[in-house]
């Protein structure tokens, strides 16, 4: 059995698949046998159940109801529906309901994130109300003309247990929050009527370790078909061969036929290239016919299709070129449904000596984990929102995201596809044993072999998806009976790819455990590469989880041996971690001695709402330090903030901060990733007005080899980076007014500068929008940075003041932030201090409107600034 896994990790990968719209802002097929359409506006929304409601959907009655649609996901099992019809007496699922007092929203839409934060609430959790029953209801109309047709709803996720009633008839739903589903909603529609669609939500407290967010917080479609159509998520593209000459495509499509006769159908499958915006380019680059087939009425038939494509442009994080398939089925002569595929040409292999390698060559994995809230926004997805952190993990050198600990938003994937990015995928932060009282725990048993099939299903043609992960760090480790059973499931749907497991557990390595997965990452334990290596030479290891360092942007603590935090806050010379973890340094000397280490995944490339690791509700974690002096304050420290209630409510992990800007840890990662990009960051600031004459310790990150610090011209002394240094420091620097400069050097030549300087005082504001014009959608975005500047437009950066933001034109103010891990200011006001001289203002299109959206900004004392974002 491993020797046939190890073969397979040696194949080359197969590109996307099941994915039938491409592109963030497209919302319908260009033929009319299929449309999609954004089935997210003109919702209407209520916390709380009817009194009615009692013990109506317990789990146990919720598993008996969804059982026929999970059997579809289990090989070998099927199940009927039960008779009658779920929370029939239910008065919110009437379709007679009054509903008119109930709120009116948009999705995607978290209820979580409206707060207000409250003190007494779990830091774990982001101290924000996510928890709950909370209902939703759509009226819509179906003209008359779709009779025959068939309708689906399809939930890109909903937080979670999500149940789902069309005209009072119950339809289906999902339990698992971050699973995506489709309902059948065709028997319960009134064609050439209005319908109501109402969907019930149920987060129960104590079930997640993180911020989870609450709502349908997801995408949402309405998807029509002709009776005979490709099933959901059914196609499945690999590239068996791909040489300069040629690329070859195989391609299985799973039709099915929904009439009440036997259906004779064909396949034209297209090849096109994509731009870069996702359009097709010219005519299709290959295509080909398949023979006509009889599917029986009621049956589901998978056809398989060959085509080859002349001189394909290969997929990789540097050159990610896209392609798509286009599959048109046809009954005689009639296109009756047309699906589109996602196809990306690019082989991957993992050998445990020679590590990762991409289309041929070694690649390392520069990557980061990622939680699924954005900042202010919340668990919504937004497309832009999601762009934007991609974007700033490339310029720091990033090149692969972990979605931790669950699927992502689809969205997630195709700009991963777009831009390059390497992914893996997870399913699951708990097995059967679960973490808290109502995590995933409560539904393994019945659910994971369909959660982790629908993952697959619904990712595996994704040119970005290079591992997928059953896990993270479960209590399961200590044998790989049911890690086995989870990466079978996971090969029968995709055996191109890779299935690893975030193993936390030292005995993981060397149990047995490590061979019931084809690549073994490990989180934590640099110090054991090279053990794991000598005793499982035949399996690959990668850094699954690496670092968690803390810091806070523009915190500075001294000594610097004391902790590294006051005040709630993390001192950001990024020397400190919790006891399970590192600092930058240490896992890349570990990745640098040992070639074998694939590459690492750092913990976390964003702060995230919850898990405000020191400061969670339990106070006794104490940080690494070598300093048994200074260790003691701080755990006689600790134990006196364990009696109080922390306000922490986002984490410190982050290499950026939860309004998106760069902590000081940025620039150490794209020093060392970004190896020819010429760069230095010096660190601290330089207002000290207190500490003149005192001790204030001096870092230089650079992806030069070593570099020279001036203070107001005088050279402090030239350092250069020996075996295993990622940063220069000079610890005696005692500080005085005036300018810091450094000159970095690499092979001997000048190769980049830094300077910070003390400012004057804050005399005004700055505006800053990250895009000047945005699409007049609705959904677009523009994040606009403010900053608080001296008279010579410096940043004052030991600033707070309250700035109030004014907004007019065809836009919205959608939320503000300032990155500040202990503020509880709402994200939906329209003021926010600044933290440390900086400010976000997030600002939202409205749909249709196009023209000039102002923004102006105003702090007492301090001169206002202005900006204009057009939407077009």
């Amino acid at each position: 059995m491993k020797k046939i896994l190890m073969n397979f990790l040696t194949m080359v990968a197969t590109l996307l698949v099941g994915f039938p719209m491409l592109g963030g802002a497209v919302e319908a097929a260009e033929t009319q046998a299929r449309e999609r359409s954004s089935f997210n506006a003109d919702w209407r929304f209520i916390k709380g159940d009817p009194e009615e409601v009692g013990d109506t959907f317990r789990l146990p009655e919720i598993n008996k109801w969804l059982a026929s649609q999970r059997s579809e996901y289990e090989v070998g099992k099927t199940a009927l529906r039960p008779e009658g019809n779920l929370g029939a007496a239910v008065s919110y699922v009437a379709p007679g309901f009054d509903d008119g007092s109930w709120r009116k929203l948009n999705l995607p839409h978290d209820w979580g994130i409206e707060g207000p934060f409250n003190q007494e609430y779990d830091g774990e959790t982001g101290k924000l109300p996510w928890w709950g029953v909370a209902w939703y209801r759509k009226h819509f109309e179906v003209p008359a003309a779709d009779r025959g047709s068939q309708l689906y709803l399809d939930f890109d996720g909903a937080m979670s247990y999500a149940l789902v009633w069309v005209n009072g008839k119950f339809a289906g739903g999902w339990p698992y929050g971050y699973s995506s589903f489709r309902v059948d909603i065709t028997p319960y529609v009134n064609f050439g009527g209005e319908n109501v669609v109402a969907v019930r939500l149920d987060n129960p407290p104590n079930s997640s370790r993180w911020y989870p967010g609450g709502g349908i917080y997801r995408n949402v479609w309405l998807v029509r078909t002709s009776p005979v159509h490709v099933a959901h998520w059914g196609t499945q593209v690999t590239t068996p061969q791909i040489s300069a000459a040629v690329g070859k495509v195989e391609l299985k499509t799973s039709v099915v036929n929904n009439t009440e006769a036997p259906a004779s159908v064909s396949l034209k499958n297209s090849i096109y290239v994509l731009d870069r915006a996702g359009a097709k380019v010219g005519k299709a680059v290959a295509s080909g016919a398949t023979p006509p087939l009889s599917i029986a009425p009621g049956e589901r038939k998978e056809i398989p299709a060959q085509l080859a494509v002349p001189r394909p442009d290969l997929w990789s994080p540097e050159t990610p070129a896209r392609y798509v398939v286009v599959t048109d089925v046809l009954q005689g002569n009639n296109v009756v449904d047309q699906y589109e595929t996602p196809l990306g040409f690019r082989t991957i292999a993992y050998h445990a000596k020679d590590g990762f390698m991409l289309n041929g060559k070694p690649y390392k994995f520069q990557g980061v984990c990622n939680h699924h809230d954005l900042g202010a926004l919340g668990t919504a997805v937004n497309y832009r929102a999601l762009e934007r952190q991609v974007e700033l993990l490339k310029e720091m050198g990033g090149n692969a995201i972990r979605t931790s600990h669950n699927p992502p938003a689809p969205e997630l994937l195709e700009i991963c596809d777009r831009l390059g990015m390497l992914v893996m995928v997870e399913a699951f932060d708990c097995w059967a044993s679960g973490k808290k009282p109502n995590d995933y725990g409560r539904l393994f048993k019945e659910w994971h072999e369909a959660d982790l099939r629908a993952m697959v299903r619904r990712d595996r043609n994704h040119p970005s998806v290079v591992i997928w992960s059953t896990g993270n760090e479960i209590a399961e480790q200590n044998g790989p009976w049911l890690s086995e059973k989870l990466t079978r499931i996971v090969h029968e749907e995709d055996s191109t790819r890779p299935v690893s497991v975030g193993c936390n557990w030292l005995e993981a390595g060397f149990n047995g455990f490590q061979k019931s997965v084809d690549i073994f990452g490990f989180n934590y334990k640099p110090g054991v590469y090279e053990r794991f290596h000598n005793e499982n030479p035949d399996i690959p290891i990668y850094g699954s989880e690496t670092a968690s360092t803390i810091s806070t942007r523009g915190e500075y603590f001294f000594p610097l041996d004391h902790g590294g935090q006051s005040d709630f806050q993390m001192s950001s010379y990024d020397l400190y971690f919790p006891g399970w973890a590192t600092t930058p340094d240490t896992e890349f000397k570990a990745q640098d001695k040992y070639p074998y280490v694939m590459g690492e995944f750092v913990w976390t490339g964003f702060d995230y709402l919850g898990e405000p690791t020191p400061y969670n509700k339990d106070t006794t974690n104490l940080l690494n330090m070598a300093d048994p002096e200074a260790k003691a304050k701080l755990k006689e420290e600790l134990d006196r903030l364990g009696k109080i209630q922390v306000p922490s409510r986002s984490s410190y992990f982050g290499i950026l901060d939860l309004a998106g800007f760069k902590k000081d840890r940025f620039y150490i990662y794209q020093a060392k990733w970004r190896p020819d990009f010429p760069m230095a960051h010096i660190l601290p600031h330089w207002n000290w007005p207190d500490r003149i004459g005192q001790v204030t310790p001096v870092h230089v990150y650079t992806s030069g080899d070593e570099a020279e610090l001036f203070l107001n011209g005088k050279s402090l002394g030239r350092k250069k980076k020996e075996a295993g240094q990622y940063r220069l420091r000079w610890d005696d620097v005692k500080y005085e007014p005036g300018e810091l400069r450094v000159v970095a050097y690499k092979n001997g030549r000048q190769w980049a500068e830094d300077k910070v300087v003390t400012t004057g005082e804050a005399s005004q504001l700055a505006l800053s929008p990250d895009r000047a014009r945005i699409s007049a959608d609705g959904k677009d975005l523009s994040f606009v940075t403010v900053k608080v500047e001296d008279g010579k437009g410096r940043v004052v950066p030991r600033s707070g003041n309250e700035v109030k933001f004014e907004i007019s034109g065809p836009g919205e103010l959608d939320a503000v932030d300032n990155g500040n891990p202990v503020s509880h200011e709402s994200f939906q006001a329209s003021e926010r201090k600044a933290f440390n001289g900086l400010a976000l203002a997030i600002v939202r299109s409205k749909p249709g409107e196009k023209g000039e959206i102002k923004l102006k900004a105003v702090s007492a004392g301090l001169v206002a600034a202005e900006t204009t974002i057009s939407a077009e």
